[in-house]
Protein backbone atom coordinates (compact mmCIF):
# COMPACT_ATOMS: atom_id res chain seq x y z
CA UNK A 1 0.00 0.00 0.00
CA UNK A 2 0.84 3.43 -1.27
CA UNK A 3 0.84 5.99 1.29
CA UNK A 4 1.89 9.62 -0.19
CA UNK A 5 4.31 11.75 2.26
CA UNK A 6 2.65 14.48 4.70
CA UNK A 7 3.69 17.22 4.89
CA UNK A 8 4.51 18.03 1.57
CA UNK A 9 3.53 19.62 -1.56
CA UNK A 10 1.29 17.06 -3.66
CA UNK A 11 0.98 17.69 -7.96
CA UNK A 12 -1.96 15.66 -7.87
CA UNK A 13 -2.45 15.12 -11.71
CA UNK A 14 1.10 14.23 -11.47
CA UNK A 15 0.93 11.52 -9.19
CA UNK A 16 -0.79 9.16 -11.70
CA UNK A 17 -0.57 8.56 -15.39
CA UNK A 18 -2.85 7.63 -17.89
CA UNK A 19 -2.20 3.97 -19.74
CA UNK A 20 -3.89 2.68 -23.27
CA UNK A 21 -7.18 1.23 -22.87
CA UNK A 22 -7.23 1.21 -19.01
CA UNK A 23 -8.03 2.83 -15.37
CA UNK A 24 -4.88 3.11 -13.26
CA UNK A 25 -5.15 4.00 -9.80
CA UNK A 26 -3.12 5.15 -6.90
CA UNK A 27 -3.83 5.49 -3.48
CA UNK A 28 -2.59 8.66 -1.79
CA UNK A 29 -3.64 7.89 1.73
CA UNK A 30 -5.86 5.18 3.57
CA UNK A 31 -7.25 5.86 7.53
CA UNK A 32 -9.90 4.38 9.17
CA UNK A 33 -12.13 7.41 8.66
CA UNK A 34 -11.43 6.96 5.12
CA UNK A 35 -9.04 7.24 2.43
CA UNK A 36 -8.15 9.06 -0.77
CA UNK A 37 -7.09 7.48 -4.36
CA UNK A 38 -6.28 9.14 -7.92
CA UNK A 39 -7.64 7.40 -11.05
CA UNK A 40 -6.60 8.17 -14.54
CA UNK A 41 -9.43 6.84 -17.09
CA UNK A 42 -8.15 6.98 -20.92
CA UNK A 43 -11.04 8.05 -23.05
CA UNK A 44 -14.09 5.55 -23.09
CA UNK A 45 -12.67 3.59 -20.05
CA UNK A 46 -15.35 4.00 -16.46
CA UNK A 47 -16.20 2.19 -13.65
CA UNK A 48 -19.60 0.31 -14.50
CA UNK A 49 -22.55 0.88 -12.01
CA UNK A 50 -22.18 -0.34 -8.50
CA UNK A 51 -23.38 1.12 -4.79
CA UNK A 52 -20.93 1.89 -1.65
CA UNK A 53 -21.81 2.16 1.68
CA UNK A 54 -19.98 5.81 2.25
CA UNK A 55 -20.24 9.07 0.43
CA UNK A 56 -17.78 9.69 -2.03
CA UNK A 57 -15.93 12.82 -3.07
CA UNK A 58 -14.92 13.23 -6.80
CA UNK A 59 -12.63 15.99 -8.08
CA UNK A 60 -11.78 15.98 -11.12
CA UNK A 61 -8.29 17.08 -12.16
CA UNK A 62 -8.32 16.86 -15.61
CA UNK A 63 -10.19 15.95 -18.84
CA UNK A 64 -14.43 15.53 -18.73
CA UNK A 65 -16.56 12.62 -17.30
CA UNK A 66 -19.28 11.84 -17.09
CA UNK A 67 -20.65 10.50 -12.86
CA UNK A 68 -24.04 8.83 -13.23
CA UNK A 69 -25.93 9.06 -9.86
CA UNK A 70 -29.00 6.90 -9.89
CA UNK A 71 -29.83 7.02 -12.87
CA UNK A 72 -29.06 10.82 -13.57
CA UNK A 73 -25.76 11.67 -15.71
CA UNK A 74 -23.59 14.69 -14.70
CA UNK A 75 -21.18 15.57 -16.95
CA UNK A 76 -17.89 16.96 -15.32
CA UNK A 77 -14.56 18.85 -15.96
CA UNK A 78 -11.24 20.39 -14.43
CA UNK A 79 -11.86 21.96 -11.45
CA UNK A 80 -15.40 20.22 -10.84
CA UNK A 81 -16.62 18.06 -7.80
CA UNK A 82 -19.64 15.86 -7.37
CA UNK A 83 -20.27 13.66 -3.99
CA UNK A 84 -21.93 10.48 -4.81
CA UNK A 85 -24.57 9.74 -2.06
CA UNK A 86 -23.51 6.13 0.39
CA UNK A 87 -25.93 3.40 -0.86
CA UNK A 88 -26.82 4.89 -4.16
CA UNK A 89 -26.14 3.61 -7.47
CA UNK A 90 -23.28 5.38 -9.35
CA UNK A 91 -21.00 5.06 -12.68
CA UNK A 92 -18.24 6.92 -14.28
CA UNK A 93 -17.39 6.99 -18.06
CA UNK A 94 -14.44 9.14 -19.87
CA UNK A 95 -16.00 11.23 -22.45
CA UNK A 96 -12.26 12.39 -22.88
CA UNK A 97 -9.25 10.79 -20.79
CA UNK A 98 -9.30 12.45 -17.12
CA UNK A 99 -7.67 12.53 -13.44
CA UNK A 100 -10.05 12.76 -10.59
CA UNK A 101 -9.34 12.51 -6.99
CA UNK A 102 -11.50 10.43 -5.10
CA UNK A 103 -12.15 10.88 -0.97
CA UNK A 104 -14.30 8.46 0.58
CA UNK A 105 -15.27 9.36 3.84
CA UNK A 106 -16.19 6.44 6.19
CA UNK A 107 -16.94 8.54 9.52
Amino acid sequence: MYTAPKSQVLHLAEMVNYQEGSVVSRQVTKEEAGNVTLFAFDAEQGLSEHKAPFDALVHILEGEAEVTISGMPYRLSAGDAIIMPANEPHALKAIQKFKMLLTMIRA
